[in-house]
């Protein structure tokens, strides 16, 4: 379950303070009134809490570089949606064990990303779950640099569509297996080569269905962009597992340069910031996770609005890696990085453009 709750309050990005009417020296109230929208989300114990955290401090710290990159490719809306990611979570509001603040809602931050699977677990998996056989299928296309991996995105989703809609079609005339499964994309960096992955993960409802996505995918393909060996389906054993598989972040954040896969490899994972925001601009504009073929049942949202007086603030404060009461100055998790994980964030962030 997700920290902190959506509290979406009435300041956009703000917490809505009440105007005080009058002048009245005795009504004075140093801390004003807010309007929270939402249940917030229980306090949690102590490894939840050092866990976002560590979220925290990890995804400041990368979003400064990424900063850095958008402001030498002068791509302002893409440097602003940064800082919006890097004020995330900056002020938490704890009332009653309960804990409020906004969140960024973007791709490449580490808190929302966590927020986001839960919530998709929550929706999915007792639908998915009940399919008999389900399958976990990977498709995927050869490697290209970064000058080609927009159109190579693109040309992968254009491929996808044409299969489902093609099978859709097929279905409806009696002529096909109905499809139906979820989907969602990703992309590796290769530090060597210098060359980018996009993937497609998906989780569908049978081995059939699998076998005919996968056959129809190199049928849109020619073989100078996809091969069959590079394709792999296997059966569902843990489905709560390979759920968590498919919503990632897009891409893998921490990498290893030496690109070890069976050897685990002594050298600290690199940042490949550059070819992260690569991988961020190629994903524009498409959507990260589907479903296809299948219906969620439809879920009633109340909005509960709350009036509080008394309430803790918290203001995070990336040097001491935690958020800080304004009254009492007391750490909200007592957390504090490793040794090995600053090291990664002061020392091996990798600025280089392709």
């Amino acid at each position: 379950m997700p920290l902190v709750g959506n509290p979406k309050t009435l300041a956009k990005g703000q917490f809505n303070t009440l105007v005080q009417s009058g002048t009245d020296s005795n009504n004075y109230n140093p801390k004003p009134p807010l309007i929270l929208q939402g249940e917030g989300a229980v306090k949690g114990d102590s490894i939840s809490l050092k866990n976002r955290a560590k979220k925290k401090v990890i995804t400041q710290s990368i979003i400064l570089a990424l900063v850095d990159i958008a402001r030498r490719r002068k791509e302002v809306k893409r440097e602003k949606a940064y800082w919006n990611t890097y004020h995330c979570q900056n002020r938490i509001i704890e009332v009653e064990n309960r804990l409020y603040g906004d969140y960024c809602k973007n791709r490449f931050c580490t808190i929302c990303a966590g927020i986001r699977k839960a919530d998709i677990i929550n929706r999915y998996y007792p639908v998915i779950s009940k399919w008999s056989d389900p399958y976990f299928v990977t498709l995927t296309a050869k490697s290209v640099p970064a000058k080609t991996l927009n159109n190579r995105i693109d040309r992968m989703f254009l491929s996808l569509k044409k299969i489902l809609t093609r099978n859709k079609k097929r279905h409806s005339r009696g002529k096909g297996i109905h499809l139906e499964g979820i989907r969602s994309l990703e992309s590796n960096f290769n530090p060597i080569k210098r060359t980018y992955n996009p993937h497609f993960h998906l989780i569908v409802s049978s081995k059939e269905a699998a076998e005919l996505i996968i056959s129809e995918w190199l049928e849109q393909c020619t073989p100078a962009f996809a091969v069959r060996s590079a394709q792999n389906m296997r059966k569902v054993i843990d489905m709560n597992n390979d759920l968590v598989e498919i919503i990632k972040y897009g891409s893998k954040i921490f990498t290893d340069p030496t690109m070890k896969k069976k050897v685990q490899s002594k050298i600290s994972p690199y940042i490949y910031v550059a070819a992260f925001h690569n991988i961020l601009g190629a994903m524009l504009g498409h959507r990260i996770f589907e479903r296809f073929g299948f219906q969620l049942p439809v879920r009633t949202k109340e909005t509960k609005m709350t009036l509080i007086t008394d309430y803790n603030q918290l203001v995070f404060v990336p040097e001491q890696f935690d958020w800080v009461s304004s009254e009492t100055a007391e750490l909200l998790t007592g957390y504090q990085p490793s040794d090995e994980l600053m090291a990664i964030l002061e020392n091996n962030i990798n600025l280089d453009l392709e």
